[in-house]
C-alpha cells in the first residue's frame, strides 16, 4: 500500500514539472517573437535591423558580381560608349597662328609652304611673318612648285577631280559650299594646278599629311589669310 501511494506521488510530481516546463516554453517563445521587431532579419537565431539603403546597394553589386557572366548585361554603359566614340579621333596639337621672325629669301606678301614642317608663311615686311599650322599632302600625294594665286572663292563649291573619283567611287560629282565642304569657309586657288589652299572642318588634320595634295587650313585662319591675299599671290610650295 504504501509502494503504491509513493508510486502516485511521484507521478503527480512529474506532471507537474511536466506542465510547468510546457507553459514556461510557450511563455518565453511569445517573449522571443514578440521582442522581434517585423522588418528584422534573422541570422541563425539572431537578429540585426533591416539593411539601410546604401548597405542594400552594396549588397546587390556583390549579388551581381557573383553572377555568371553569361547572366550579366553585355550592354556597355553609357560613359565607355561616349569614351569609345572618341577614343579613335586623333587631336592636334596646333595652338593656333602667331607671329615669328623670317630671314627667308622671299619678299613681303609671299606665301611660303614648308611641307616638313606642316606650316605656311605668309611673309611681312620688317623680318616676320605669320606662321600657319597646315595639313599636307600624304605619302604620295607631296609636291613642290612656284605659282601664284589665280583665283579666290568664299564657301567654295568642290567637283573631285576624275583620278580621286576613281580612288573613291562613293564620292559626288559634285558638292555645293558649306559648312560641310571638304573646302571649308575660303579657297585660294594655286597657278593651274588642282591644288588650293583652303579650309577645313577637320581641325585633327592640322599638323598632318593627309590631303590629296591640297593644303589645308583651320577655318578660321584660312579667312585670314584670305582677307591678306590678292589674285597674283607669289606661292612657294617646298
Amino acid at each position: 500500500m504504501r509502494g503504491y501511494i509513493t508510486i502516485l506521488a511521484a507521478t503527480a510530481v512529474i506532471g507537474l514539472a511536466t506542465a510547468t516546463g510546457t507553459a514556461g516554453a510557450a511563455k518565453t517563445q511569445f517573449n522571443f517573437s514578440s521582442e522581434k521587431p517585423d522588418d528584422a532579419i534573422r541570422y541563425g537565431g539572431a537578429s540585426r535591423p533591416a539593411a539601410k539603403p546604401d548597405e542594400a546597394e552594396r549588397d546587390n553589386a556583390r549579388a551581381r558580381r557573383a553572377q555568371p557572366a553569361s547572366r550579366r548585361s553585355s550592354r556597355p554603359s553609357r560613359r565607355a560608349s561616349y569614351g569609345s566614340r572618341y577614343a579613335s579621333t586623333p587631336r592636334s596639337t596646333y595652338g593656333g597662328k602667331r607671329t615669328v621672325r623670317y630671314s627667308g629669301p622671299y619678299g613681303p606678301g609671299t606665301i611660303v609652304v614648308k611641307t616638313g614642317e606642316r606650316r605656311l608663311y605668309y611673309v611681312l615686311p620688317g623680318g616676320k611673318a605669320i606662321q600657319y599650322g597646315v595639313g599636307v599632302g600624304r605619302q604620295g600625294f607631296t609636291w613642290r612648285g612656284r605659282h601664284r594665286i589665280s583665283r579666290k572663292a568664299e564657301w567654295p563649291g568642290w567637283t573631285p577631280p576624275a583620278a580621286m573619283r576613281k580612288r573613291q567611287p562613293n564620292l559626288p560629282k559634285y558638292m555645293p559650299g558649306g559648312p560641310n565642304n571638304p573646302l571649308g569657309a575660303r579657297a585660294l586657288y594655286i597657278g593651274g594646278t588642282l591644288y588650293r589652299i583652303h579650309g577645313t572642318n577637320q581641325a585633327w588634320s592640322i599638323g598632318r599629311a593627309v590631303s590629296s595634295g591640297c593644303i589645308r587650313m583651320l577655318n578660321e585662319e584660312v579667312v585670314d589669310l584670305y582677307s591678306r591675299v590678292q589674285i597674283g599671290t607669289r606661292v612657294v610650295v617646298q
